[in-house]
């Protein structure tokens, strides 16, 4: 099948016309619960996740961003059950990550307080074939600490002088402002989000997928990283929104 395309179908017919073990990376955010309408459409969960399994590659990495509705007073918790029914047909669970909204709405519940976060599960086939894990600057670069150990034998404290270092991998709650242009979509995720998984769990020429590539960022970010991409979008309207930004963005590549 072509790559570096987007199709406008069920996600389901896409990977049926894919090979076993095909896919590198897969970045998606899927309809959950009552919080997405998505013009209407719904999903087949299990199935779409047996799919996944087959076309990932082995050491390939699937990154489901998600979350729960809140019904009759209760949070539904359909993201940790699609956590175990990924894992029960054969990934790892490799990392329960959290993306943390700062700027997130206030909640008009006087009984609960604000939610603020998606959970970004990191589901893996067999050990992760790439991890370039993105680093920050350490606040006390290039300065010199005293660390303290203990000999257990003789119950000494003793001193040591270390270096920081310069740099640290972040940790896996990220802190991404929800902001900018949502093109019509009503579910947009932050570009780099996007952005920030695709080179932690890929290299360049890999090909990642978006089962549900809603308003191509996927894609997008795909592009700007030398990644190839192939992504699934069942409304129509929403790949017209994808071709307009990614015709203005490779006007601008090029």
């Amino acid at each position: 099948m072509k790559i570096n395309k987007i199709y406008n179908e069920n996600c389901l017919d896409t990977m049926r016309r894919m090979e076993d073990d095909f896919i590198d990376l897969t970045v998606t955010s899927p309809p959950y619960d009552n919080l997405r309408t998505y013009n209407g459409y719904s999903f087949d969960f299990e199935n779409i996740a047996k799919e996944l399994y087959r076309v990932t590659k082995e050491g390939g990495v699937v990154v489901w961003i998600v979350g729960d509705a809140t019904v009759k007073g209760s949070e539904t918790g359909t993201s940790f059950k699609q956590a175990l029914y990924f894992k029960e047909i054969g990934f790892n669970i490799h990392d329960t990550m959290i993306w943390r909204k700062p700027n997130a709405m206030p909640n008009i519940s006087k009984k609960r307080y604000t939610p603020s976060f998606e959970y970004m599960f990191v589901f893996s086939k067999g050990q992760p074939r790439v991890c370039n894990r993105i680093t920050q600057n350490c606040k006390y670069a290039g300065k010199t600490i005293q660390t303290h150990t203990t000999n257990k034998e003789s119950m000494m404290s003793c001193k040591n002088r270390k270096e920081t270092k310069k740099t640290k991998p972040l940790q896996n709650i990220w802190d991404i402002k929800v902001f900018g242009t949502n093109y019509g979509h009503p579910a947009i995720f932050p570009e780099k989000l996007a952005n920030d998984h695709i080179i932690s769990w890929s290299n360049k020429n890999d090909l990642v997928y978006d089962c549900f590539m809603g308003s191509g960022t996927t894609a997008k970010m795909s592009i700007l990283n030398k990644r190839n991409y192939i992504g699934s979008e069942i409304s129509t309207e929403y790949c017209e929104i994808i071709r307009q930004r990614l015709n203005a963005q490779q006007k601008e590549l090029f």
